[in-house]
């Protein structure tokens, strides 16, 4: 199970949050960041490239992007 918690109760969804990772023994849970999906579908294609080599090429890709992306945002901060 992956539990995403959604904000709309409590502010910063902090009542979600609580109530996904609280589960009982038995029932394990990973738990992304409050309305974090995008976060979700990619820990379950992580999950899923285990045994899937063509996607697991697509993830390093999509993280090799998003690593390009970061040094560019990061070469451009005026500290």
């Amino acid at each position: 199970v992956v539990g995403v918690p959604l904000s709309g109760g409590l502010p910063g969804g902090i009542d979600a949050l609580y109530a996904t990772v609280q589960m009982p023994r038995g029932i394990p849970v990973a738990t992304v960041a409050v309305d974090g999906a995008a976060n979700a579908a990619i820990l379950v294609a992580q999950m899923l490239s285990i045994t899937d080599p063509s996607l697991a090429v697509q993830i390093e890709a999509m993280r090799e992007e998003t690593r390009a992306t970061l040094r560019e945002t990061n070469a451009n901060l005026d500290v």
